[in-house]
């Protein structure tokens, strides 16, 4: 019985801790991952699988800034690099990549990594919260030994026309998985980088924006008034 109210109150203290929120591209590494994976799968004799979109390749540049726009091109463009190929093949390709990936020198922004640390050094509970594909953030986190942190990102499975997402944990998804974490809102302090992170913000206490763009600045500050923070890390 003492043992049971012992688990009881592990979990209840465990449920207190201050929660630390982190996109992950463009905060904690430095490039989009997956959209570089995509990148090296269409490059060589990948080529071929540029027909499978071709009406849609003059409208990429104008997709691509929109929140949306990027949503929908990150859908389709998994669908066109693993056409034809297992879920099982797409895993090891993609984990492969991202080992290669987080070896390279300066891929990863300094400060995020320190900041994610003293976090942890100080008992907060620390999530990664990330459109990308769990398989790949993963495969990252565990090259670099970066321990200690939780990862909601989205799910893939495998079917008849390639890969597909089946959670895309992307804009307004992402409070969603939070809350399905069991994590009360608001949170303590959130990351992100972008206009699509402005739903994972608005549910913290303190947003800070990373290495944004002016514009991007100033539409989140109209948005999440004076207590957005900016910082600029390297």
């Amino acid at each position: 019985m003492t043992q049971g109210m012992d688990a009881v109150a592990t979990e209840v203290a465990a449920d207190a801790r201050r929660v630390a929120l982190f996109d992950f591209d463009g905060v904690i590494v430095r490039h989009q991952t997956l959209e570089l994976y995509f990148r090296e799968c269409l490059k060589g004799f990948g080529r071929w699988r540029l027909l499978l979109v071709l009406p849609l390749v003059p409208f990429v540049p104008v997709l691509l800034p929109s929140v949306g726009g990027n949503r929908f091109l990150g859908r389709v463009f998994l669908r066109v690099v693993t056409f034809g190929r297992s879920e099982a093949s797409y895993r090891r390709k993609v984990t492969a990549f991202a080992r290669t990936y987080a070896r390279r020198p300066g891929v990863f922004v300094r400060d995020a990594v320190a900041t994610l640390r003293r976090h942890l050094d100080a008992g907060d509970r620390v999530v990664i919260v990330t459109g990308n594909d769990a398989t790949l953030v993963q495969a990252i986190l565990d090259e670099v030994n970066l321990a200690g942190c939780e990862l909601l990102a989205s799910r893939t499975k495998g079917g008849l026309f390639g890969v597909r997402f089946v959670v895309h944990n992307v804009d307004g998804v992402k409070p969603v998985s939070v809350q399905r974490a069991g994590i009360a809102r608001p949170c303590a302090v959130a990351y992100g980088d972008s206009l699509s992170d402005l739903p994972l913000l608005r549910i913290a206490d303190a947003p800070k924006l990373v290495n944004a763009h002016p514009k991007t600045v100033k539409k989140m500050r109209k948005l999440l008034g004076e207590r957005l923070e900016t910082l600029d890390w390297f």
